[in-house]
């Protein structure tokens, strides 16, 4: 995962691949624009790119996580280097993850403006019918970026906060269809397939493809992508996938020791113990050394807690 380092006010840049240990960041949901609008990841290695539309969006994510003390922030139009489709496959499936996994989640409405008197009284919501039309609720990506974070805001395309996935829980309810519980974090599993199905039925992707690949966090599953197979395939490949773990029972790794290390250090030490002792007995046998010498073995032992 490649995030982008804000703490410098001059100059943003990427980060290397991360894998472990990542640090705390937020992470931007948005609908693209023209492809030649939205900065890519070339753009931020070249410096480039901030005279595009598609700059504002970053900028403002950028200095939301400033102001929220977040030292970085993820963006995908940026952060993944979609001429490599290894990395592009990676991602794709880890998506999911990475949104639930962000400490905020902001959502850029583009299409949203809000007025000045509504921040004097919020009650007002000149925004709604807007928001409420807003392409981000048909676009299928934005499905797993609205349900996977614990923490969802919304912002106009001036900025300025509506609220948050809590406080809009119910808009949220009647625009998607998505049943409450899932929209407050309750298991995915609770919800079978085909009422996570419906959750997608009135959005569309650019690619055919990505319309099946934008539900594998939904679902839990992973698979490969391969761009040019067709809708069709993409999604008979994934309802195989979810029928298989629907008739086979999940593994159990439970007593997978590199997934739960048990504490067995004292028992290793006891093994140590036995085996060592019984070769400085063996040792005294087929070598016979004098008392003074047999305890100074016995105290190094000691000393070395083998004994």
């Amino acid at each position: 995962m490649r995030l982008v380092d804000c703490s410098r006010e001059v100059e943003w840049r990427l980060t290397e691949d991360l894998i472990d240990d990542i640090p705390k960041y937020a992470i931007l949901s948005h609908t693209w624009g023209p492809d030649t609008e939205d900065v890519t990841y070339k753009d931020m290695v070249d410096g480039t790119g901030k005279s595009k539309a598609g700059y504002d969006k970053i900028g403002f994510c950028g200095e939301q996580a400033r102001r929220d003390g977040l030292q970085y922030f993820w963006v995908d139009t940026c952060c993944i280097d979609k001429t490599n489709h290894t990395e592009l496959s990676e991602a794709i499936n880890s998506m999911f993850r990475w949104y639930r996994n962000a400490a905020r989640c902001y959502v850029y409405l583009s299409d949203v403006t809000s007025r000045y008197y509504d921040k004097i009284d919020p009650s007002l919501q000149t925004w709604r019918p807007a928001f409420q039309n807003s392409r981000w609720f048909t676009r299928g990506w934005t499905l797993q970026e609205l349900i996977a974070p614990l923490s969802v805001e919304f912002f106009c395309s001036r900025g300025w906060r509506l609220g948050d996935k809590k406080l809009l829980e119910q808009q949220l309810h009647d625009i998607t269809g998505i049943a409450v519980p899932a929209l407050q974090g309750a298991a995915l599993s609770e919800f079978d397939v085909n009422e996570r199905m419906s959750w997608a039925r009135l959005r569309t992707t650019k690619r055919p493809e990505d319309m099946a690949y934008a539900l594998l966090g939904i679902f839990g599953i992973h698979i490969p992508l391969i761009y040019g197979e067709g809708m069709l395939n993409a999604f008979s490949r994934l309802q195989l996938e979810i029928d298989r773990r629907a008739k086979e029972p999940l593994p159990d790794l439970s007593r997978n020791p590199i997934l739960h290390p048990h504490p067995v250090k004292r028992n290793y030490r006891k093994v140590v113990v036995t085996i060592t002792s019984w070769q400085v007995d063996q040792a005294l046998l087929k070598f016979p050394v004098s008392p003074h010498t047999s305890h100074c073995l016995c105290h190094a032992l000691n000393k070395h807690r083998f004994i």
